[in-house]
């Protein structure tokens, strides 16, 4: 009897065994399963289903739902279920993606639930026309390519992957193959003679399990919802600029940009926008002083000085090695960059190379029209008399800092003689925040010249309504905006008349452009359709620039909203609402 009794016992053991082993949870399956169950919670309410009626959203298919999963270190992968209710869908979709989940490794730190509101049948030439007619990445629909929705991608897959062909109209097939086939899909042979394009109401659950409802507005459409009041602003500053200290190499240049959809590089190095892009985190440093921070600052400093030469009068210029060329406003940004450097610092440690620099600036500088001269070879001799307006406002601006830094009346002098050509040329046409910035420089120290103020606010009011109504996030306004609130603070400090200023439509396009970049900032609902999320996550980008990461465009967004927070009470007691975001 010994032997069947322990045979017994071991079979018992081997059951205990199994039922541990095999019946353990994968912590990749425990988590989806919290992270879904808080989706399914605010996804499938009665009102959601009251709303989508009896008529179902997807068509044929019935009710249609995607769900997206994402570890953040590669593109998210996406389930698509359909069914005769929103239940069915939910169900059908989530079983797939727990079946994904256990057979892989796979993390689920971000999971999006997608829900069908609206489709509509479009023929090819219909989507192509659409496609063409619409702004680069900004077609906002999703695509099923049958009835059944048994081929059917988001418009965030379809943009994220480069499917949609804005140069010819409709879908690049090879793109489409290819993701596809990086999905472990079918490929298409042919594409359909018709198509279902749609919309959805969407939610995202995040890595700490909060759940956010995305909008459905068409720019703001698929990201969350957020006012940006001082506390959030400071955050989305904090974050960019974290991605900004990532970017430094240890020879002090940035990583300069990248095309995220395919995770690539951007090798076209600029010292220009490298100098402007150092300066923003040493706004950066104000807000939270930092020793690793400080370093890298120095870093970029020298990097920026390795290229910087003189010419045998002692002038320095900055220098495009790649270009053989001295950019005038290369010169006045790195004066800024420079000068900001020394005030937060309290040194002087860089007052010689920053006055040489203006001495530069002086030499491109016609001291009786006050136009400058844009463009010098690398030996000095003259090259391209304009480049772009931007860099007169940069150089305007920097004459403005070496004055505050060295009380030499020759550098306020000089930005006198370009400010009265701004005016003369009626600069207000180019919408320039550089402008804006040299404006608000300039009124600190002349403060009995009236016609430089009233230009400075006419900079800002002259645009307002094409501002206000602009759809992309054209990062630039803000600054703009920004640097002319400082101006009209200062004038209603001071008891100067204001007139003919519309400050409720002045305040009303703050907050809007303020609301309006969120589209272009990196949310991980936008990130997990890229190739490598986490490389380009609380970043801001140029999404109609194939949703370009480049240093300065994070330098710029930066910039207001580093404005915006440091007189976001000043502006709330003037009126400012953080929420409107729309004009009766």
């Amino acid at each position: 009897m010994l032997f069947p009794v322990c045979g017994m016992i071991l079979l018992i053991m081997a059951v205990c065994l199994f039922v541990e082993f095999f019946g353990r949870t994968a912590p990749n399956v425990a988590s989806y399963r919290k992270k879904i169950a808080l989706l399914k919670s605010s996804v499938l309410t009665e009102e959601m289903k009251a709303s989508l009626g009896k008529s179902p959203a997807g068509g044929q298919a019935g009710q249609a739902v995607f769900l997206s999963v994402c570890n953040t270190a590669q593109r998210a992968s996406v389930f698509c279920g359909t069914g005769a209710d929103l239940d069915s869908a939910w169900k059908n979709a989530e079983d797939q993606v727990r079946k994904f989940l256990e057979n892989s490794n796979y993390d689920p730190i971000w999971i999006k639930a997608d829900v069908v509101d609206f489709s509509d049948t479009v023929q090819t030439e219909e989507l192509v026309q659409e496609v063409r007619e619409a702004r680069h990445e900004f077609y906002r629909y999703g695509i099923a390519f049958d009835p059944n929705f048994q081929t059917a991608l988001l418009e965030a897959e379809l943009n994220g992957a480069k499917i949609y062909d804005y140069d010819n109209g409709g879908i690049d097939q090879e793109a489409l193959n290819r993701y596809l086939k990086k999905a472990g899909r079918d490929s298409m042979e042919k594409l359909p003679e018709a198509y279902i394009k749609f919309q959805c109401r969407g939610w995202f659950c995040d890595e700490d399990n909060k759940i956010y409802p995305l909008s459905t507005d068409a720019l703001d459409y698929g990201r969350r919802m957020e006012i940006v009041d001082a506390d959030y602003a400071q955050e989305l500053i904090m974050n960019a600029s974290n991605f900004l200290v990532e970017q430094i190499q240890e020879d002090g240049s940035f990583v300069y940009g990248i095309y995220p959809r395919f995770d690539n590089d951007i090798d076209n190095y600029n010292i220009v926008r490298h100098a402007s892009t150092l300066w923003s985190l040493i706004c950066r440093y104000r807000l939270e002083a930092d020793e690793k921070l400080a370093e890298k600052i120095e870093r970029t400093i020298a990097f920026m000085l390795d290229h910087v030469i003189y010419d045998k009068e002692g002038r320095a210029y900055l220098y495009e090695e790649k270009s053989d060329e001295i950019k005038l406003g290369g010169c006045g940004v790195a004066v800024v960059a420079l000068t900001e450097y020394m005030e937060v610092f309290q040194n002087e440690k860089y007052k010689e190379v920053c006055c040489a620099l203006g001495e530069g600036i002086l030499s491109m500088l016609d001291p009786v029209s006050g136009e400058y001269y844009h463009v010098l070879n690398g030996d000095f001799t003259r090259k391209e008399k304009l480049r772009t307006v931007y860099y007169d406002g940069e150089a305007t601006f920097a004459l403005c800092r070496l004055y505050s830094l060295t009380n030499d009346t020759v550098w306020l002098k000089a930005a006198q003689t370009a400010v009265d050509h701004f005016i003369e040329a009626d600069y207000t046409q180019y919408k320039d925040h550089w402008v804006a910035y040299s404006m608000n420089e300039i009124t600190k120290h002349i403060t009995d010249n009236e016609k430089y103020y009233d230009f400075a606010l006419k900079n800002a009011q002259e645009n307002l309504q094409r501002i206000y109504e602009r759809d992309t996030t054209y990062h630039t306004y803000l600054e703009l905006l920004m640097a002319t609130f400082e101006v009209y603070d200062r004038m209603i400090e001071k008891g100067i008349p204001v007139e003919n200023f519309d400050q409720q439509l002045f305040l009303d396009t703050i907050s809007i452009r303020a609301n309006r970049q969120l589209n272009g900032y990196f949310y991980p609902e936008y990130a997990m359709y890229m190739k490598n999320p986490q490389r380009i996550l609380n970043t801001f980008m140029v999404r109609h620039d194939g949703y370009r990461v480049r240093i300065d465009d994070v330098q710029h967004n930066i910039g207001g909203y580093y404005l915006y927070f440091k007189n976001y009470e000043k502006m709330t007691a003037y009126g400012l609402s953080p929420g409107n975001h729309g004009r009766n």
